[in-house]
């Protein structure tokens, strides 16, 4: 992420294995999230291929225990570094990061708000905080938190994507969604996932009975 990367520690293969199985675990609308900052985009094929192959190696599904415990491991010497400069907000995010990969969103959440009060204007760290949301159910929170987010950097490419995944999911507000997603295209033309939100617009169309050519396709802000 721009100011909240990921920690450079080395996981294990299990660990690894754990996050993909999660990613398929939850889901079509989850597997095109994408963080912050965070590109290219992952589809849910690609997603479930990878988990995939890693069960029939014969590996089981973590559990919500074994998940926390990879997350404070990795954490720890986040946290140590945090108590000699307890509000850096590249250190509280990169923790936020951490156990939001984990699925722990509650703690991802009170991380990202602890550095969002130290570096408010920060639209990666908000975006992120605003998808942790959604993955709590918080549909309403999470649109709030990407609109804040735009308004700091209003062409932000992965709070415009992962807004109109929140719209769609979340509220059922398809032609929110799919304007959400061509703002993204209109004022992002070089984005590297372009090709992949073409097709995502294509599916909730067609799943949505929207015909091509229609006034309700021709979308633009």
């Amino acid at each position: 992420m721009s100011n909240a990367e990921k920690t450079s520690s080395t996981w294990t293969s299990f660990q690894a294995y754990a996050l993909s199985v999660l990613c398929l675990a939850i889901g079509l609308a989850s597997g095109w999230f994408i963080r912050g900052s965070q590109s290219p985009i992952t589809s849910p094929v690609e997603t479930a291929t990878a988990a995939s192959s890693q069960e029939n190696a014969g590996m089981g599904q973590p559990t919500p225990e074994q998940l926390r415990h990879m997350a404070d491991k990795q954490a720890a010497p986040l946290l140590d570094a945090l108590q000699k400069d307890q509000a850096n907000p590249e250190l509280l995010a990169k923790v936020g990061n951490v156990y939001y990969d984990a699925q722990q969103y509650p703690v991802a959440i009170d991380y990202y708000q602890r550095a969002l009060k130290a570096k408010p204007a920060d639209a990666s760290i908000r975006t992120d905080m605003a998808t942790a949301y959604w993955y709590t159910g918080n549909a309403d929170t999470a649109i709030s938190e990407f609109h804040r987010a735009l308004a700091d950097e209003p062409n932000k490419p992965n709070a415009l994507f992962n807004l109109g995944v929140v719209q769609w999911q979340g509220k059922m507000d398809v032609p929110g969604a799919l304007s959400t997603w061509q703002r993204l295209l209109d004022t992002n033309p070089n984005y590297e996932g372009k090709s992949k939100v073409v097709e995502l617009m294509a599916q909730v169309k067609k799943h949505s009975g929207i015909k091509p050519g229609s006034q309700a396709t021709e979308l633009s802000n």
